[in-house]
């Protein structure tokens, strides 16, 4: 009871500093909403429509025999959850996880294998760590290719860690039939999901860009560390150039914020799946990102 009197508390608080900085907060709503028809949507909602069709025309059976050879071993997952590690490292978040949600819907995983997928498959743009954040913030391609490689070097990594008692386990013989689904059907119920998500990224988008408003006026790298634990996006003008600003910028990256962690939570919210290895993988993601950056800083930006 008096936790939910807290709660209650810090809510009406909250209200209470968003309505004595009306004109602040509209602006940032607007920025936000710029940010998502500019940047978030573009970027993002076809890669929701061509992932679920995709999911839902069968790629998961056809990659399963043929790359199990490869995500057995090092991850303890069926050959199909190939196919929400390669669309995560395409589409950016939350692909990866909505994806892995999907082919456990699909029977296509286990449980177990859809969770421990959840752990490194959720994973940035790599235009957003190419553009964005290497030539938009470093001013250099080269940068942000080197982000990029070591974003999927540590994503894998934390997929190898996540294995887990699962190497001890038989491994599951499955047969695989192609599924007969009407390509209209698939079409339609394909875009119908990504707009759902599509309004669930761009609502806690906004929701974070506002809340992290305060947190911008913040300076130092100390400052630019605490905007980006809380939204990605809203760190881009604040990040410092040299090594430092390369290895914050590769941390962040891959814890990729807590409005990413709500993204993710919405898209997975009727799937049944536990969500406590997407924040125990991105807290991994970020600290083997960090120590990844650490190594290669002097040669990137030096």
């Amino acid at each position: 009871m008096k936790k939910k009197a807290m709660l209650c508390l810090l809510a009406a608080l909250g209200l209470a500093a968003l309505l004595a900085d009306a004109d602040g907060v509209r602006q940032s709503v607007s920025e936000a909403l710029a940010l998502c028809a500019e940047t978030v949507i573009p970027s993002q909602f076809l890669f929701l429509a061509a992932s679920s069709l995709l999911v839902s025309l069968g790629v998961g059976e056809v990659l399963a025999p043929r790359l199990e050879f490869l995500m057995w071993p090092l991850f303890r997952v069926d050959g199909a959850g190939a196919t929400a590690l390669i669309l995560g490292l395409v589409g950016g978040y939350p692909i990866g996880a909505r994806t892995a949600a999907e082919l456990y819907r699909e029977n296509l995983v286990s449980e177990a294998e859809a969770e421990r997928l959840l752990a490194f498959c959720n994973t940035a743009n790599p235009a957003f760590l190419i553009s964005v954040l290497g030539a938009g913030v470093f001013g250099s391609i080269r940068v942000g290719i080197w982000l990029w490689l070591i974003h999927v070097l540590s994503a894998l990594l934390t997929g190898i860690l996540f294995r887990g008692g699962a190497a001890r386990r038989t491994r599951p013989q499955r047969r695989y039939t192609a599924r007969a689904v009407p390509v209209s059907a698939a079409v339609v119920g394909s875009v119908r999901r990504a707009l759902e998500s599509m309004l669930n990224i761009c609502a806690f988008v906004t929701v974070f860009y506002v809340l992290a408003r305060p947190l911008r006026r913040l300076t130092g790298i100390a400052g630019a560390a605490v905007v980006g634990f809380l939204e990605l996006f809203s760190v881009i003008p604040l990040l410092p150039q040299g090594s430092a600003g390369f290895v914050l910028a590769a941390v962040l990256s891959g814890w990729g914020g807590v409005s990413v962690l709500c993204q993710t939570l919405a898209v997975l919210a009727d799937s049944g799946l536990s969500t406590r290895n997407c924040l125990i993988g991105k807290a991994a993601q970020a600290g083997i990102s960090g120590v990844l950056a650490l190594l290669a800083a002097h040669y990137v930006m030096g």
